[in-house]
């Protein structure tokens, strides 16, 4: 088999196996590292997760703890305050109301 043209036919089969192949590899270990970088990212995720809730749950088992019967009387007069605001709230929107009603009339809009 001197044939020129049947060795020039195996040597190119032969380096797309090959190339296949390289490439099969390369490919497998492109996937391993991207699992495994998944995998890695999900348990930080976990973890951050974790100590945020266990942080959140110690900093309100604190408050619950500190907070004493003078507190009813705190969040009475925090309700007084809300209230306060919002009366003044509602009557700062019928100021705006009624200046607008006056422009409005005095524009003919």
């Amino acid at each position: 088999m001197t044939n020129p043209l049947v060795n020039a036919f195996f040597l190119g089969r032969a380096t797309a196996e090959v190339l296949a192949e390289e490439l099969e590899h390369g490919l497998t270990d492109v996937m391993s590292n991207v699992g495994k970088f998944d995998a890695e990212q999900r348990e930080r995720l976990r973890q951050f997760t974790q100590q945020v809730m266990a942080r959140a749950e110690a900093e309100s088992s604190a408050t619950a703890t500190t907070q004493t019967h003078g507190s009813t009387h705190a969040s009475t007069a925090n309700d007084s305050d809300v209230q306060e605001i919002i009366d003044e709230l509602r009557a700062e929107i019928a100021q705006l109301r009624a200046a607008l009603q006056d422009y409005r009339q005095k524009t003919g809009a």
